[in-house]
């Protein structure tokens, strides 16, 4: 097949970018501690991204505080002692001329640890058919949150990273903030105003340079397109240099999409934003083969296509799809395995083996 716009380069905020290939902030557990450090599988993880065939690489969800954690050993950057495992990654981003972006994010309902859970009002949620309760926010938790983002930003700049992504989908605590199905707020916190993220972003500014990359990924159902659209525009209105596209709180989502569009509704949403917004789009969900990326960079007119799942099986999907070669195959696990034990990932370990008998 020919590739038109995936292999297509491209220049942006002073960039350039061989593909328009972007791998997702994909969460792997495991490798870090308690303390949130950098370790060698980060590392060794993210070398082999840089080098497979992708124009951008986006760090994985970052937790801005111990609170905020999604696991007890997610990486973190919620104290200055992280910096110099963080610029140890950032160094791997540079030395293959890529940006270095990484996402943060806090987990809200989703905290690893029960009493760290909180939510913009007080709610019950099922989670991988478990029930989870959050506790509302006061003023004065929202006002420190918002110094988290803020102070991570900071650190994130201090050790290098060219940018960095506000994680607002998936159910995260911003991504709360803008879902008027979680956030039942009267003050200046609800849902309509996203105050939280106009503090967040004012803050941010204020502590980096002006050529610092902000953007955000956000739930473009959230919780239906119309008020993730109206999201969209906010976002570009106050200066964000990219939107990556995605679903927001699984919880009352209100998906849709034309019969005929023949990709997923986050396909669907990431293409509207794109009508209505100049900055960068990136486009997210169920991209498993050459042929589908080629298809939504066409169709959707979004810059960026992101496919998550096949980078971790094969984290040099771009170069072999590029030079023709099985991708891999994403077996969908309930659980994935990448996230726990990376070595048992039966789609991996399958291109592992169909590669010994080429």
């Amino acid at each position: 097949m020919t590739y038109q716009k995936l292999f297509e380069a491209w220049d942006w905020h002073g960039f350039h970018f061989r593909s328009r290939i972007c791998v997702p902030p994909l969460v792997i557990y495991t490798w870090s501690g308690e303390n949130g450090c950098v370790t060698e599988p980060f590392l060794s993880h993210y070398r082999a991204l840089v080098h497979g065939g992708a124009g951008l690489v986006i760090q994985q969800a970052t937790s801005v505080s111990r609170e905020g954690r999604l696991t007890l050993d997610q990486l973190g950057i919620w104290e200055d002692g992280q910096i110099d495992g963080l610029r140890q990654l950032v160094a791997i981003f540079h030395e293959a001329k890529m940006p270095a972006i990484v996402q943060l994010s806090h987990a809200g309902v989703l905290a690893a640890r029960e009493e760290d859970r909180v939510c913009p009002s007080d709610c019950m949620v099922q989670v991988g058919g478990h029930t989870r309760c959050a506790r509302a926010l006061t003023v004065t938790e929202i006002q420190k949150i918002e110094r988290d983002f803020i102070d991570a930003a900071r650190r994130a700049y201090q050790a290098g990273y060219d940018g960095v992504e506000l994680h607002a989908c998936h159910g995260y605590l911003l991504s709360e903030f803008l879902n008027a199905h979680l956030n039942h707020r009267s003050d200046a916190y609800n849902a309509a105003d996203r105050l939280i993220l106009q503090h967040i972003i004012d803050g941010i500014r204020a502590v980096t340079p002006p050529d610092f990359i902000l953007g955000i990924r956000l739930g473009v159902f959230e919780p239906s397109l119309q008020d993730g659209l109206a999201s969209a525009q906010w976002c570009e209105a106050q200066g964000l240099d990219f939107i990556d596209a995605y679903y927001g709180c699984d919880w009352g989502a209100q998906l849709e999409k034309p019969v005929d569009f023949p990709h997923t509704p986050a396909i669907y949403g990431a293409q509207r934003v794109k009508e209505l917004v100049s900055i960068p789009v990136f486009a997210c969900n169920e991209i498993r083969t050459g042929e589908q990326a080629e298809d939504i960079l066409q169709r959707t007119g979004v810059d960026m296509i992101v496919p998550g799942r096949a980078h971790l099986v094969n984290p040099s999907w771009g170069n072999d799809i590029w030079a023709g070669r099985d991708g891999g195959t994403c077996f969908a696990c309930p659980v994935c395995h990448w996230k726990f034990a990376p070595e048992t990932c039966p789609g991996r370990l399958q291109l592992k083996r169909s590669r010994r008998h080429i």
